[in-house]
């Protein structure tokens, strides 16, 4: 598996024509899995199950994605984490079928032992895509995005943690259609942390938990 790593930001349309292109190649076999560390400039975009009324003040650009779930945003001091991953090949070596709630679980497992590395508890919640962390005040707030397609039994887009973004930028949308409850990153929780040091957990926890 290669792991990739940007420092500058990266526009979502080189984005998304690297995972059409890496996933292709994945599926003829002329390249390997890759998980791109990298950020956005700020954008929302808008998953396969996005209703108008969760897009409030369209403040920066909006593009529609080819990810399940509904508006995000994306933007400096996020670090997404792109994973292309061949499913299928994977599950061979256990005999079985690809499973894609397994592959969203472990994209839950990678998010939660990447924040226990600083930290920070996150937990998943029933019926709530993502990552949650409980406010000192009790309030649940969400910490870190999961969105997902599959190509080819290839998997395209991936997770998104707050490190340390503008909070406020979240308010032109209902992130991923829950308006009940808040967004948070690290450094509200007070807790200061590189992209370097993000990524080199991150790395760790894809390999520990993919097996590679």
């Amino acid at each position: 598996m290669e792991f990739k790593s940007s420092d500058q930001l990266v526009e979502y349309s080189d984005a998304l024509s690297f995972m059409d292109a890496r996933v292709a190649g994945i599926h003829d076999g002329s390249q390997e899995e890759c998980v791109w560390l990298l950020e956005h400039p700020p954008m929302y975009t808008a998953g396969t199950s996005a209703k108008d009324a969760g897009l409030i003040d369209a403040r920066f650009p909006v593009f529609k994605s080819g990810r399940g779930g509904e508006h995000t945003y994306h933007g400096p001091g996020q670090r997404v984490a792109y994973a292309m991953l061949n499913l299928k090949e994977r599950s061979k070596a256990f005999g079985g079928v690809p499973d894609i709630k397994k592959y969203v679980w472990q994209l839950e497992e990678v998010i939660i032992r990447t924040l226990l590395a600083f930290g920070v508890q996150g937990e998943r919640r029933c019926g709530r895509v993502g990552i949650w962390v409980v406010m000192p005040d009790g309030r649940e707030s969400k910490i870190a995005a999961i969105g997902v397609r599959v190509r080819h039994w290839i998997t395209l887009h991936g997770i998104a943690i707050n490190v340390d973004p503008d909070l406020s930028h979240f308010g032109g949308i209902v992130p991923c259609g829950i308006s009940e409850h808040g967004v948070t990153s690290l450094k509200a929780l007070r807790v200061d942390v590189s992209m370097a040091d993000i990524d080199a957990v991150l790395q760790r926890e894809f390999a520990a938990v993919f097996d590679v």
